[in-house]
């Protein structure tokens, strides 16, 4: 039998993963991840640095973003955007983006980001926490509700009109 010395083994290991709150300095890593997302889905990115500097850090902030940092920089975030249910008088958070750069997947970096968008919402005054997730993605089904989300069927049609 031959031995192995303790220097020969080699295992991967996940970076040490922070979780923050996105700050000016990220808006670089922030749009190209977008990107990124947007390339995923098909769709074409439109967002400006300026956009989201607008959204993230302005008078009016809008939107919550928040970042997974490692030593090789940013390797996921998460948007959560605010809702309202009127009818209830309930503040929510729509967990509007999430994304984990290729390679940095499986590591539960995800759900670390879930984790702080819960509590985000939770510090917000917020009732509940709502994502959505493309009819055939089934992979993004299994990961929420393996995080306790429950499915809501979407009933009726959503309109838009521009306003600009």
């Amino acid at each position: 039998m031959t031995e192995i010395e303790d220097s020969e083994i080699s295992l991967m290991r996940p970076s040490v993963v922070t979780i923050r709150a996105a700050k000016p300095r990220d808006l670089p890593e922030l749009g190209e991840m977008i990107a990124l997302l947007a390339a995923h889905h098909g769709d074409a990115a439109a967002t400006t640095p300026e956009q989201l500097e607008r959204d993230l850090f302005g008078p009016l902030p809008w939107i919550n973003a928040l970042v997974a940092e490692t030593s090789e920089g940013l390797i996921g975030y998460a948007i959560l955007v605010p809702l309202y249910r009127a009818q209830e008088g309930k503040r929510g958070m729509d967990l509007h983006h999430l994304f984990v750069r290729d390679g940095h997947r499986g590591h539960g970096t995800g759900q670390l980001l879930v984790d702080r968008a819960r509590e985000t919402a939770r510090n917000a005054g917020c009732g509940y926490l709502s994502v959505s997730a493309a009819t055939g993605n089934v992979l993004a089904h299994r990961f929420y509700e393996q995080l306790d989300f429950t499915p809501r069927p979407v009933t009726g049609m959503r309109y838009m009109q521009s306003i600009a």
